[in-house]
Order: C-alpha cells, then structure tokens, then sequence
C-alpha cells in the first residue's frame, strides 16, 4: 500500500437493483443511517436478501461495501480482469487496506461522510471469480457526497475522530472529495 497520506478514492458505483456488480458513476451520495442514494442495498434495516429471509428487521450494518484497489491488482496479477463496480463495491480505494481496518473504525471520505466499519464480508472474488477475497462493510454515520479525486496534491490536514471511535493510529488527508482519513 502507498503512504497514508496518499490513500484517496479511485471509483465509486452503485446500483437500484439487487444484483452482483455496481455501476461506476461520479459520486455518490452517503446518507447517515440508511446508505448510499439510490443504491438497493441503503435502508435502516438489512437489505441482502439473505438477510431479509432470516430476519427483515435487523439494523442494516452492510450500507457501504468498501474495496481496495491493490486487491484488483492481486486479481489481474492472477489472471483476472477486473473493472471497478464488477465485485459489488461502492467504494474503490487506493492506498487504505481496507481489510486491515477494524469493527468500528471511523472512516472519513471526502470533506463530510464518514462511515463505521461494521463488518467483514465474505470472499466476493470467489463468488465472482473463483479465487478468495474479502471485502469491508460499513454504515454512514455522517451524511456526505464522495467523489473521485481528481487532483491527488489537495491541500490536507488529519483527522480527529470523536474520542470513544476506535481509529488506526495514523494520519490521512481529508480535505477534498475522495481523500481519505481513518
């Protein structure tokens, strides 16, 4: 992974339709509580549909699906052409291991959103592919637009998460849209 300060949002996609890939588009945007606009999977409560057949009232946890781009580079490296949206992601990053980040981590993306990682997900390359990855879920917890970065060399200053967040020890711009701090 790049430097922390270099960690930024490379893609965005969302999809009305409950299906397996997202479409890439310019933004998107997070509404606190329910997800992304306009995506199948926003709503206060679950809305995978395995998790409505078990239980239609459960808190929606899995609002954002989050990704890292080195992952695709792992995939092409194997063999595997993969675009951004085709593994069900909403947000493509560059520079943040996704995965390495715990439950609970306060995620800021942009000047506004900011995200709680609140779950692991299965290996959506598998099911996709064939080959095993894993991916990050995460709720909106501050309303915000995300967008592609389209100019890395914005001006930054790190982030301070509200003191009961657990946050990884590091700093991460985040000003500008689709810069990162965790």
């Amino acid at each position: 992974m790049t430097g922390a300060d270099q960690a930024r949002v490379v893609a965005v996609s969302k999809s009305g339709q409950h299906r397996f890939s997202k479409r890439p588009c310019d933004q998107i945007t997070l509404l606190a509580g329910i997800g992304i606009e306009g995506d199948a999977h926003a709503g206060v409560t679950v809305q995978h549909r395995s998790r409505v057949a078990r239980d239609p009232t459960q808190p929606n946890l899995r609002q954002v699906h989050l990704l890292h781009t080195e992952l695709f580079d792992e995939a092409r490296a194997e063999g595997y052409q993969l675009a951004p949206g085709e593994l069900g992601e909403n947000v493509l990053t560059q520079g943040l291991d996704v995965l390495a980040l715990s439950r609970d981590t306060l995620l800021h993306m942009g000047s506004q959103a900011v995200v709680r990682i609140t779950a692991s997900g299965g290996p959506a390359l598998r099911e996709h592919h064939g080959q095993a990855a894993s991916q990050r879920f995460a709720e909106v917890h501050l309303r915000g637009r995300i967008s592609v970065l389209q100019h890395p060399d914005t001006a930054a200053a790190p982030y301070r998460a509200p003191a009961r967040a657990k946050t990884v020890p590091q700093r991460c711009p985040v000003e500008g849209p689709g810069l990162i701090a965790w």
